[in-house]
């Protein structure tokens, strides 16, 4: 199962997914592209990962980092842990001017032993021509780069009966100290190499090494430290082990004790030795001449330009004189001493295996595992249907091989997609593809727009005609609304003079009542005087009858009857006077009925124009509603397109 940014090379934020890393990993299936929070990346399976360091030298972001245990290192001497360093040569070579301070200074923080792995190398070497030797092992591969040895366990499991036996530099050094000096200190590795991590982290390893420090690390922790006054050196005389480092310093090794009649094949460079493996399985394979030994390692400048050393340092020639400078030392040795070259192989090797006469063969010994993480092949109608999701469709297409996916050929981007470890949007050609199919459909929707931009002008237009109606029914309207509310205000008026003239009507009637009265009364007046006069008419009569002395009560009566004539004048004076009264008041009450009736017709006609008004504004409101009711359904179809 894929361990994603879970093995000593991750990924970090940097990452912009350029590819560049994919395109010198020797292992299909160590980078997985991905997409996180929009971003994509390509992220590393550590499962698969044989930690080359190729990926950390191409990556231009710097987004490719690695994990070592200098921190853990540095706090355990913190914490009094009984510490011993097993030092790389390529630390002397990298640091010629700061490595005697540096192991100065650590000393100082608690470290007890410093040991070369130069001696382990020697160790190595002399174990590869005793085993090489005497089980006439041809064509062995060399195992000091971990990176090279889980690359053939994990991806040509058929060499692995290839790979020789024989400890590494590190462990045999680790295995001497542990065996032969009996020390019980824990063990940290001054190291180049990132892969070593794994090396010491292998079952029948385990308890030798407690500490990958590498050397980038380790410089970076040291920073700002003032390293004046310190001084240490190692503890062990070491011969040409130091070689081992640079590239062929194993082959060089060889040749010191067998001759230059031997052919160790030197192979050395990410972008190189595992090519070359893949090949030379097949040679294998097919039973063909093979040469002594394989002095094979992963970094193209040897362990001096590790996967962990200072990249600045990749140009820096003074590594190589350093080097030189070693070697040249080793060959001005006493007498019987194995680097002598003045004597012939012969008398080196004796030398050579005297002086490690007590050491066993089998304590350095090492074994192997056949891991096989290859990718089963993928069949051709899996890759023919990757090709069309990729809309390769043509021979052409399929090998168009561009490398811009980090693959060499289309075939292995194909295989990779159909693995999972990558996507068909990373496909330049596909991308582009769908860019050209994205322009033509831009170019037809542009064009639909258009068309329907047209459309929506023109019922823009017809919404603001709609509007404009609205406005006009609005006008219509509020004009509409202000007559009423003069009609209104008419009306009030008219009922105010309705309220006046009743007043007046109704002192016009009381005057008539008065007056009415007044004839009742003078007609009473008037009856009782006629009443009176037929009385005195009678009694005249009757005095009349009896003449003589009785003549003078008929003077009586005509007086009582002149009295009674000047009251019927009074009386019919008084109704003159009350007819001329009633007359006035009669003809005004007339006119005020006139006007009354006149304000009732102007209030029946503003009622009138009021209910007009009213079914008017009722008639403009539907339209309105209508109107709004058309607009909404068309921003609708406009929404909609």
């Amino acid at each position: 199962m894929a361990q994603l940014n879970k093995g000593l090379v991750y990924t970090d934020e940097k990452c912009t997914g350029c590819n560049r890393c994919i395109s010198v990993c020797p292992v299909i299936q160590a980078n997985r592209a991905v997409t996180e929070n929009n971003k994509n990346k390509v992220l590393v399976d550590g499962e698969a990962c044989v930690q080359c360091g190729a990926c950390m030298d191409v990556c231009h972001h710097k987004a490719r980092c690695y994990m070592d245990d200098t921190d853990r290192f540095f706090d355990d001497l913190k914490k009094g842990e009984k510490i011993s360093l097993l030092v790389a040569p390529a630390f002397i070579a990298n640091y010629p001017g700061q490595y005697k301070q540096v192991l100065g200074y650590l000393k100082s923080l608690g470290v007890r032993h410093i040991i070369s792995v130069s001696f382990g190398a020697d160790i190595t070497t002399w174990g590869y021509l005793n085993y090489i030797t005497e089980h006439h092992f041809q064509g062995g591969i060399s195992q000091p780069c971990p990176a090279i040895v889980d690359y053939i366990e994990k991806y040509i499991p058929e060499l692995v009966s290839k790979l020789v036996p024989v400890h590494s530099p590190l462990m045999c050094g680790a295995i001497y100290v542990k065996k032969y000096m009996n020390l019980a200190d824990k063990l940290a590795f001054i190291s180049p190499c990132i892969a070593k991590k794994s090396e010491i982290e292998r079952p029948q390893n385990k308890g030798y090494i407690s500490y990958n420090v590498t050397f980038d690390h380790l410089m970076q922790k040291l920073k700002g430290v003032n390293l004046s006054g310190y001084n240490a050196a190692d503890e062990i005389e070491y011969g040409l082990g130091s070689l081992y480092p640079q590239p062929g310093g194993l082959r060089e090794n060889v040749e010191h004790f067998l001759g230059k009649e031997v052919m160790v094949r030197q192979i050395e460079g990410e972008a190189h030795a595992y090519k070359f493996l893949n090949a030379y399985a097949e040679r294998v394979k097919r039973g063909k001449p093979l040469p002594f030994m394989v002095d094979a390692l992963n970094c193209g400048g040897g362990c001096i330009y590790g996967t962990a050393t200072d990249p600045a340092n990749e140009y820096n020639e003074d590594i190589l004189f350093e080097i030189h400078k070693q070697r040249t030392a080793q060959r001005k040795g006493k007498k019987k001493n194995p680097w002598d070259r003045s004597v012939n192989y012969a008398m080196r090797l004796k030398r050579f295996n005297e002086q490690f006469k007590d050491l066993k063969l089998e304590d350095f010994i090492c074994t192997y595992t056949v891991k096989d993480n290859r990718v089963k092949p993928v069949s051709g109608s899996r890759i023919d249907e990757v090709f069309r999701s990729m809309d390769k469709k043509s021979e052409e297409e399929k090998n168009i091989n561009c490398g811009a996916c980090g693959y060499s050929t289309c075939r292995e981007m194909a295989e990779a997609i159909a693995g999972g470890y990558n996507k068909v949007e990373n496909c330049i050609h596909y991308v582009k593809k769908q860019l050209e199919i994205e322009k033509e459909s831009i170019k037809e929707m542009t064009k639909q727009l258009r068309e329907r931009q047209e459309t929506k002008e023109i019922k823009y237009q017809e919404i603001l005609t709609e509007f404009e109606q609205i406005q006009i029914a609005i006008s219509e309207l509020a004009k509409g609304n202000q007559e009423c509310a003069k009609d209104s205000t008419e009306m009030a008026g008219a009922v105010a003079g309705m309220a006046d003239f009743s007043n007046l009507l109704k002192e016009s009637v009381e005057n008539v009542t008065g007056s009415v009265q007044g004839y009742d009364e003078i007609n009473e007046d008037i009856v009782k005087i006629s009443n009176q006069t037929g009385m005195l008419a009678l009694n005249a009569g009757i005095e009349a009858a009896r003449t003589g002395d009785a003549g003078r009560g008929f003077i009586v009566i005509a007086n009582q009857i002149r009295n009674l004539s000047e009251q019927t004048k009074g009386t019919i004076a008084d109704g003159k006077r009350q007819s001329d009264s009633i007359i006035p008041a009669m003809e005004e009450l007339n006119k005020e009925t006139e006007r009354f009736l006149e304000n009732v017709e102007n209030i029946n006609d503003r009622i009138t124009n009021l209910a007009a008004g009213s079914e008017e504004i009722a008639a403009k409101a539907g339209e309105i509603e209508v109107l709004v009711d058309r607009i909404l359904a068309q921003m609708e179809e406009v929404i909609k397109e």
